[in-house]
């Protein structure tokens, strides 16, 4: 499963490259963009050809999902942890963030999936990452229940090396973002992981 994650502020032709990445076989899109009032986000889902709206993914402004059919919700770590989430339950799949393998193992049932990161150092935060231990501290997995999506600093020279260590899935990020040509990183590292 190929993820990716939007920049957190809207840039040019952001949702033509999003539109394209689907036709190109990308799985899911979080939308993560915080400082995004809700006219600005109903305007930004407008953009997108509502044929993908299943595969959208909201990390605020969840009201906007009645209206749109979007039942994937993403929580905070913060959020998840003073159960922000618990009114969304009901007919949506939400998933959520850690940082560390225990918190991940602790995870029950009821999310579809976890981010775990920094994976490798981020290429969209600079410094960020350096000194993580998440690969190391995977064999230390053991919730059956949760899936386990890897983020940040993977791009297609490392996409394959992530699959390998048995995560379910990855999301991009900086590796889409940060470059001039995101629909044919996005296209690297999908068909590397087609190989």
């Amino acid at each position: 499963m190929i993820l990716v994650i939007t920049p957190e502020t809207i840039v040019p032709n952001e949702s033509e490259i999003i539109n394209q990445m689907f036709h190109d076989g990308l799985d899911l899109l979080h939308i993560r963009k915080p400082w995004t009032s809700l006219q600005e986000m109903t305007e930004f889902i407008d953009s997108i050809d509502p044929s993908f709206y299943a595969q959208l993914v909201l990390h605020n402004h969840y009201e906007l999902g009645k209206n749109y059919g979007i039942s994937r919700l993403h929580f905070r770590e913060e959020d998840r942890k003073v159960r922000r989430y618990k009114p969304f339950i009901n007919g949506n799949t939400i998933s959520t963030s850690v940082h560390e393998i225990t918190t991940y193992n602790a995870l029950e049932k009821e999310w579809e999936y976890a981010f775990i990161s920094p994976f490798f150092p981020s290429i969209s935060k600079k410094g960020y990452g350096i000194d993580s231990t998440v690969i190391e501290s995977l064999k230390q997995r053991n919730n059956p229940d949760v899936k386990l999506i890897a983020l940040g600093g993977i791009d297609s020279h490392r996409i394959q090396e992530v699959f390998d260590l048995g995560v379910n899935g990855v999301a991009l990020l900086g590796a889409i973002w940060e470059s001039d040509e995101p629909i044919h990183v996005f296209r690297k590292c999908r068909d590397k992981v087609l190989l």
